[in-house]
C-alpha cells in the first residue's frame, strides 16, 4: 500500500504561501541568533555562556516592552560583530536567505553604515560589505533585493548629509548588480524633528534615491506633516500617530504615500497600545497604501509569515496577497540594471 502524500493547503487559505514584499527590515535587528552567537564565540566577544542567554539579550523579553528606547537597546550587541567586512556580508546574506524561506520575493534591507566603522572600516567599505552579502544571496535565491542607507537622528544633520552623499555614490545606477536604492532617517524620534534633515534629503533626492523616514512612531502627526512637506518623502516608516489627524490621513491617501506598517514591533515599542487595533486597518479604510513589514525579525521575534498570520485574523488571504502586490509598486528597486 503506497504512502499517502501530505496534503498542502492551497494558497487561498494559507498566508505563509503568499509571495511577499518586505519594505522595512533592519539588518542589525534581524541577524539570526545562532549566527550572532557563532560570530561572538569566534571573536571571543560573547557576554554570556549560552546561546539561550544570548537570545534574551538580542530579542525583546516580557517586561521590556513599552518604549522605543528600550527596544533600541537591543541593537548594541550585534554591533560588536558587525565591525568587520566579512561578518557584515555574512549576516546580510543570512537575513536575505531567511526572508526567502518566508516567501519574501522582494526585499529592501535598511542599514546605517556609520555605526559599523568603529573598528576602522570606511563608510564605503561598510556599504560594499552589505551589498556583497545581498549579491551572494541573490546568486542562490530568486529574490529581488536592495539596500536603503539610514542616517541616525542622534548623530545630527551634518552626519546625515555625509551619509546621503555616501548613499548616492553607491547608488543602483552605478552598479551592475545590487546598489543603494534609498535613504532613511531613524533612531530616537523625540527632539529630532524631520525638518532638521532637509539638506540630507535634498542630496538624496538629487542623487536619484527613494525617500523614506521613520516618523510617527514616537511623535505626533506633526512629524509626518514635516516628512511630507519639508522632506518630500514618498514612504513613511511606522506612521502610527497619523490616525489622530483626519486631514493627514486624507493627505496620505490623496498623494499615495505608503506607510510601512510593522505590526508586532509597534505594539512592543508602545507606538500602538496593547488591546487596540493596529492603525493599518484605518489606513486601509482611507485608501492609504500600506506594506506589511517585520522591522526587526530577531528583536521582535517575528518574520513575514508570522506577521501575515496575525493579520489573517481580520483580513482574508486574498486581501493580504493584494497588499503585498500593491506594495511592490512602491519599492525603490527598479527593474533593469542590477536586477539580473
Amino acid at each position: 500500500m503506497g504512502v499517502a502524500k501530505r496534503s498542502r493547503k492551497p494558497v487561498a487559505s494559507d498566508p505563509t504561501r503568499i509571495e511577499k514584499v518586505e519594505l522595512h527590515q533592519h539588518v542589525d535587528g534581524s541577524i539570526p541568533v545562532p549566527l550572532t552567537w557563532q560570530l561572538m564565540k569566534r571573536h571571543g566577544l560573547n557576554p554570556v555562556e549560552t546561546m539561550t542567554q544570548m537570545e534574551k539579550l538580542l530579542a525583546l523579553q516580557n517586561g521590556e516592552e513599552g518604549t522605543l528606547l528600550s527596544y533600541l537597546d537591543k541593537f548594541q550587541y550585534p554591533l560588536w560583530i558587525t565591525q568587520f567586512y566579512e561578518n557584515i556580508a555574512r549576516v546580510v546574506e543570512a537575513i536575505v536567505e531567511e526572508a526567502h524561506q518566508n516567501h519574501v520575493r522582494l526585499l529592501e534591507l535598511r542599514y546605517s553604515p556609520i555605526i559599523h566603522t568603529f573598528a576602522g572600516l570606511t563608510l564605503r567599505q561598510t556599504i560594499s560589505a552589505a551589498l556583497s552579502g545581498i549579491n551572494r544571496a541573490k546568486a542562490r535565491y530568486p529574490i529581488r533585493a536592495g539596500l536603503i542607507i539610514i542616517a541616525m537622528r542622534q548623530h545630527g544633520p551634518h552626519i546625515a548629509k555625509i551619509l546621503a552623499r555616501s548613499a548616492v555614490s553607491e547608488g543602483q545606477q552605478f552598479h551592475e548588480r545590487t546598489g543603494v536604492i534609498g535613504f532613511d532617517v531613524a533612531g530616537a524620534e523625540r527632539g529630532n524633528p524631520p525638518k532638521l534633515f532637509k539638506e540630507a534629503y535634498t542630496i538624496a533626492r538629487i542623487g536619484g534615491l527613494g525617500l523614506t523616514i521613520h516618523a510617527g512612531e514616537d511623535e505626533g502627526p506633526h512629524a509626518l506633516w514635516q516628512a511630507i512637506d519639508v522632506l518630500g518623502v514618498t514612504r513613511i516608516g511606522h506612521g502610527c500617530s497619523a490616525i489622530r489627524d483626519k486631514a493627514l490621513l486624507r493627505r496620505l491617501a490623496r498623494d499615495k504615500i505608503l506607510i510601512e506598517c510593522c505590526i508586532t514591533s509597534n505594539y512592543q515599542t508602545g507606538a500602538v497600545k496593547r488591546g487596540r487595533p493596529h492603525p493599518i486597518f484605518t489606513f486601509l479604510e482611507y485608501g492609504i497604501p500600506v506594506a506589511i513589514c517585520t522591522d526587526n525579525t530577531t528583536v521582535s521575534g517575528t518574520d513575514q509569515n508570522l506577521e501575515n498570520k496575525r493579520l489573517a485574523q481580520r483580513l482574508s488571504v486574498s486581501q493580504l496577497a493584494r497588499i503585498h502586490q500593491n506594495a511592490g509598486a512602491f519599492s525603490f528597486i527598479r527593474s533593469g540594471k542590477g536586477e539580473a
